[in-house]
């Protein structure tokens, strides 16, 4: 989709507004009124308005322009565009299959690994990707001020003294402006036993105007930092979000990718290639491929694990090892994440302690 048409929709927009992503930010679709007019397709059937009103819309003018004119099968639109099936397959998935809510001891901290813990600085993204496995989150209204929040988690931490890596995520802990975020490294970094620091956004992908000169100089300044993001095809692998990646890394912040396989997008082996080798080639290295969990609402993203390994199997073969990442399945509690290939007696023998995860469904 030509940006010009997208900007052509949006009341007199330019080119200038188009890399600030504040503007971004503000315009996001999130009525179908001007998809439907921009693909020529109506996204106002009753399952879809009943899907919105579980699953709200919300895409940046950016990754909407990522989407291939007249393609039905588009990788792009697939994680960002409403799919009835959302609501109408595999209704008996949950909303929180992995248990996190269960390993919350304070709002926002999910701590299910010993020496390191997730902390959930908001529940907003600022686009909803269709397979996002906290979609829980996507109606939950923010109840509790950044400031009330940070407390609650500096002091869940400063008593845990065997923490010693912080996973800074959310929702996407980027749609806070500079001085949010700088807030929210500093209180973390100023924990003496917290040595490492993490950052999980989406928007090098979703919205890589948001990653500037200025928040990069900020986040230098908190190193060691690590980001992670994640893409999920070739397609995402543009020259802005080049530009983002590349700005972290000169800011010496090292970058990898979380992808995610999902049916209909990157399920094939040339697909998953192209977007290794050119992750590869922007210096962001692929060091996950997740499973994609049984989610409420995400059902129709799932291969099977035969399917997967097959896949990755092949590419194994002939790609370069700082090109393929671990084929990988997050498992509930404490279990967590396990590599799916050439799996020990003893890793099968804990999936199938958790076989709902892998042959509920078609």
């Amino acid at each position: 989709m030509n940006k010009k048409i997208i900007l052509s929709c949006l009341n007199s927009a330019t080119a200038s507004d188009w890399q600030n992503w504040r503007w971004q930010l503000k315009n996001r679709f999130t009525k179908t009124e001007k998809i439907s007019r921009l693909f020529a397709k109506d996204f106002s059937s009753p399952s879809i308005n009943k899907l919105l009103s579980i699953y709200p819309l919300a895409v940046t003018p950016y990754y909407l322009s990522l989407i291939q004119e007249n393609s039905a099968s588009d990788p792009v639109a697939a994680q960002c565009l409403p799919d009835a099936r959302e609501i109408t397959l595999y209704q008996n998935y949950h909303d929180d299959p992995l248990q996190e809510e269960t390993y919350m001891p304070v709002t926002g901290v999910i701590h299910r690994y010993p020496d390191r813990c997730l902390v959930l600085v908001t529940e907003s993204c600022v686009t909803h990707c269709r397979h996002c496995n906290r979609k829980r989150f996507w109606r939950r209204p923010e109840n509790i001020s950044l400031k009330m929040r940070m407390k609650n988690i500096v002091h869940y931490l400063e008593r845990s003294p065997q923490i010693r890596e912080v996973i800074i995520s959310g929702g996407d802990p980027l749609i806070y402006d500079d001085e949010q975020l700088e807030y929210i490294l500093r209180s973390l970094k100023n924990i003496p036993h917290v040595e490492i620091l993490r950052v999980g956004s989406r928007m090098p992908a979703t919205l890589p105007m948001r990653i500037t000169k200025n928040l990069c100089r900020m986040l230098k300044g908190y190193r060691p930092l690590w980001f992670n993001t994640q893409f999920n095809t070739p397609a995402e692998i543009t020259p802005d979000a080049t530009r983002a990646c590349n700005l972290l890394q000169e800011a010496g912040i090292p970058v990898s990718s979380q992808s995610v396989l999902l049916k209909g997008v990157n399920d094939a082996e040339e697909e998953l290639r192209s977007l290794f080798y050119g992750l590869q080639k922007i210096s962001v290295r692929p060091y996950y491929l997740f499973h994609c969990e049984p989610v409420k609402g995400c059902g129709h993203f799932r291969t099977s694990i035969t399917a997967g390994l097959k896949i990755m199997e092949s590419i194994q073969k002939n790609c370069s090892g700082l090109a393929l990442p671990q084929y990988t399945a997050d498992l509930p509690g404490k279990t967590g994440k396990i590599p799916l290939m050439g799996l020990s007696p003893a890793l099968n023998r804990e999936m199938k302690k958790h076989q709902y995860f892998f042959d509920n469904f078609t």
